[in-house]
Parts: structure tokens; sequence; C-alpha cells
């Protein structure tokens, strides 16, 4: 998730910290932006499976689904259907980058409550929807507010909480993001029996978490690096004294005055993530979204419903299993928030590609021996096929998913923190959007073959675990590049010429 400035709070008895309820009710509320996210992750598959909704908006899809010869992999294969899906990514991309400036212009509470009203309209939208365009346009108001609640709310949490608890809080917005998927998939099942407007009640319902949001937005503090970056040094020690639950704070809050001096001095945030410093964090935070989204966990998630169907099962058994697997992805992302900060990243991601690298290579074996064109799939083989994905989604659950955001959240240092996670942002919600937007054609073509197309990627992204990515548990954020990036075997000669670029930096002031 986002970078945090105040690394060292917690697990430094120079720097006194507790962890508040303050920290905790504030944290809880802002990861309700998580849960959003994953309410429309997981509505929207569900959604797509449902007659009524196809017999309004997509005739065509509907007759092929009913066809009796239809080939199995082809049913959903339509573009506006995919689009559907796929254009909220495209205005989260656009969203986030306008988010970044207005966390540092305006401040991450703000940014936070703007992202829930966008949330509202788009809600509002979808649940009235009349037809294409209508629905379209309440998913980009919806992807909107992704883009700000993604860009916002893992600053505000990474900001406020106490370093010794920074991991396991940070999973909080990922863990809000399971349950937001789960409880999608728990109201599917039950609004499939409502005709026929039993879709409009599921689109809705993204309202819920998001008005939650807003109330709760107006009660939460300002984070005190925000404040003091725009200038409310007095108001930042009044909040850092009230998060923190002591009032020696004050080697703190020279550290905070301290960092924001050199961001200020640092005016291009993103001209410095250009720096050959800067790479290996730009690189690490990007290419981990990309990987992310590569495992094909969202192929779960956005379509379970639809994979579901395809293979074999009735419509309320395949949202049945969605539950299922959803309930598996909630339970798995609590054992990342206890283990986290104790087993390590790294060991986590690398046990979790061996995992999800077996349960993807055996769902392809097992689609391509017992699922041809027009076929159904034998009952024992379907329900063995659920077991399977149920094991890849708890490897996920409990690596790629949480750890994804968290990794990138850490190795940002302050002048390139906004810049730095708009591009790990924007680049997770680029390939979202891809996925999204080509799976529907890609199993059409691909077949079985798709999910070998995705183990492909684990193989990639394990391995890069392995050899490229430096442990980051416990190391504070103020002391990463000197304690793991200038250690590390391949990413150390990135800071051969670090030096000229101090000069450069410090020297622009009296340029100017």
């Amino acid at each position: 998730m986002a970078p945090i400035v105040i690394a060292k709070s917690g697990g430094d008895p120079d720097l006194p910290a507790k962890l508040t309820t303050q920290v905790i009710v504030c944290s809880v509320i802002a990861a309700f932006g998580g849960l959003m996210f994953g309410y429309d992750i997981g509505i929207s598959g569900g959604v797509t499976s449902m007659d009524d909704f196809l017999i309004r908006f997509f005739p065509s899809v509907y007759v092929k689904k009913h066809q009796v010869k239809e080939n199995n992999y082809c049913k959903y294969n339509n573009q506006y259907l995919q689009l559907f899906t796929s254009s909220l990514y495209l205005a989260a991309i656009v969203a986030s980058f306008f988010a970044s400036m207005a966390c540092k212009k305006f401040g991450r509470k703000p940014t936070i409550q703007a992202a829930s009203i966008f949330f509202v309209a788009g809600a509002i939208l979808n649940t009235a929807a009349k037809d294409i365009g209508m629905l379209i346009a309440g998913r980009l108001c919806l992807g909107a507010g992704v883009g700000f609640g993604n860009q916002a709310v893992p600053l505000f949490i990474s900001e406020i909480a106490p370093a010794k608890y920074r991991g396991g809080l940070n999973i909080c917005f990922q863990f809000l993001i399971t349950v937001g998927i789960l409880c999608a998939n728990l109201i599917n099942y039950g609004t499939s029996r409502l005709h026929p407007n039993g879709w409009r009640v599921s689109l809705g319902g993204a309202a819920v978490p998001a008005l939650f949001l807003l109330i709760g937005s107006i009660i939460i503090v300002e984070t005190p690096t925000s404040l003091i970056e725009r200038g409310k040094k007095d108001k930042g020690m009044e909040t850092l004294k009230k998060i923190r639950g002591v009032d020696n704070v004050d080697k703190e809050f020279e550290e905070l005055l301290h960092a924001t001096e050199l961001a200020k001095q640092a005016k291009h945030s993103y001209r410095n993530l250009m720096k050959r410093s800067s790479r290996p964090q730009l690189i690490c935070g990007t290419i981990l979204q990309v990987f992310q989204q590569f495992t094909g966990i969202n192929v779960i998630m956005f379509y379970a419903p639809v994979l579901f169907q395809t293979m074999g099962f009735g419509g309320d058994a395949s949202l049945l299993s969605a539950v299922v697997t959803g309930l598996v992805n909630v339970l798995s992302t609590l054992v990342a928030i206890f283990t986290v900060d104790k087993i390590g990243r790294k060991k986590l991601l690398v046990e979790a590609a061996i995992q999800m690298l077996i349960a993807q290579t055996m769902v392809g074996a097992v689609l391509a021996v017992h699922l041809k064109s027009t076929n159904a799939m034998p009952s024992n083989y379907a329900i063995f096929m659920v077991i399977l994905i149920c094991l890849f989604v708890s490897g996920f659950a409990w690596s790629w998913g949480p750890l994804g955001w968290l990794i990138p959240s850490e190795i940002f240092p302050l002048e390139t923190r906004n810049a730095g996670f708009f591009f790990a942002v924007s680049m997770n919600m680029v390939c979202t959007f891809l996925v999204a937007q080509a799976f529907l054609s890609m199993l059409c073509s691909m077949r079985s073959g798709i999910f070998f197309f995705f183990v492909g990627w684990i193989i990639i992204m394990g391995t890069f675990a392995i050899f490229l990515l430096p442990e980051t548990k416990g190391i504070p954020i103020d002391e990463m590049n000197e304690r793991v990036w200038k250690k590390h075997w391949f990413w150390k000669r990135y800071f051969d010429d670090e030096g000229k670029g101090d000069v450069e930096i410090q020297a622009k002031p009296e340029e100017n």
C-alpha cells in the first residue's frame, strides 16, 4: 500500500507510540474504501450471469448462453459485456493521477471523501440504468471512486499507523476488499431470485459502503504528514500526539519536519522518480502490480459465476460456488494479517507462487481433458475444480494480493511518494483493465489454454521474488535505501551515482 514517513514509530524506544483506538477506528473507516472496491469486483461477475440483466442490456449474449450447442467457452464473448466490467478501470487510471495531486494539495481526508461521493453517484446511475450508455456512465463514476480511494486510503492508513503494526494495518485495506467480494457474491446469490430487477439491487448495494465511508470520513483525522506538508505544523503536532497516545512525540515530529523539508527541495517528484537511484523502487513497485493481476486472480473474482457456469454448474450453483471462493479469500487474507510481520514478505510470496502454480496447472489440465466445446463437465470433476480454485485463491489472498500493495508502500521515499504510488496504482488499473477486457475473448479462443497462459506468468513472478525482490520486513522506511537497496546483489549498482543526484537536488534552492 502507500509509503509511510513515520516508519520508526512503535519500533524505536526513542519514538514512543501506542496502538490507539483513534488509529484503529480511523484505519477501519478508511479501509471501507477497500470494501467499495471489492464489492464492485464481486458484483459485476454475478450480475453479468443473471438472465434478467442480459435480456435488458445484452440480449445476444442471453441467446448464446441458452443455445444447447453453443460453445462452452464462448457463451459470454461480447465486447460490450466486457466493457461493462472493464470501463471502471479506465476511469480509475485517469482518476488516480488527479487523486495523487489532490492528496498532496488538499490532504488525504478530502480525497477519501471525494472517492465516496463518486461511488455513491456511480451506484445511483447503475441502479437506475435504462440503457448501456447510462450503465457505462455509472461504471465510469465508480472508476473515479476507485481511483481516488485506492490512491488515498492506503496512504492514509500507512501514515497514521505505528511501524510496529504497519504490515497488519495496511493489509486491513486488502482484507476489506475480500470482504466486499464476499458480500457481493452473497447478495448476487440472493438477488438472482428477484425477478426482473434483482440486478438493480445488486448494483445499488455499492452505495452502502460508500455512504459509510462518506459519513465516517467526517470523524477521521488528517495525517500529521499531510498537515505538515501543507504548512499546518501546530495542527500536525496536535494530531501526532492524539494518534500516538503519548505527549513525547518531539523526536518523531522533528523527523517529519526534516523529511518534509527534503521533499520540498526535490520539487519535481515525477522527474526525481526517473533518476537512476529511484529505478529499483519504481521497477519493483510497478512490476508487482503487473504480477498481481496476471496471476489470473481477477479472472476468478470478476467472472467466477460465468466461469463456473462454463464448467457445467447451473446458475444458482455457480453463484454459490463463487460465495465459497469469496469466503476462502476472506479467511486466507487473515493469515496474511497475522503472519506478514513475523514470517516476512518474501517467504509468503514464494510459497504462494508454488501453490498457485500447482492449482492453476491442474485447473487447465482438468478443463482440457473433461470440458469440450459443447459437453457438460462430470459433476465430480466440477466439484474438484472448485477445490482447486479455492486452493489458488487462498495462496493469492495471503501473498500476492495484500503484499502487492504493501511492498510498494514501503519502498518509495517521501520525495517521490505521490509520484511513485501513482505509478503503482495506475499500473494496477491498466493491468486490471486489460485482463477484464480481454478475458472472455481469450477464454473463447484459447479455451483451457488460458490457464496455462497465467501459469507462465506465475513462473516469472516466482522467479522474480526469489532473485530480485528484497525482504522489507521490519526495516524502517527512512533506512530502506541503506539497509536494503544498497546491499542487494543486483539493485546496489543503481546507487553508484547517487551522490551526484543529491548534489543536484540541494543546489536547486541556491540557484533560484
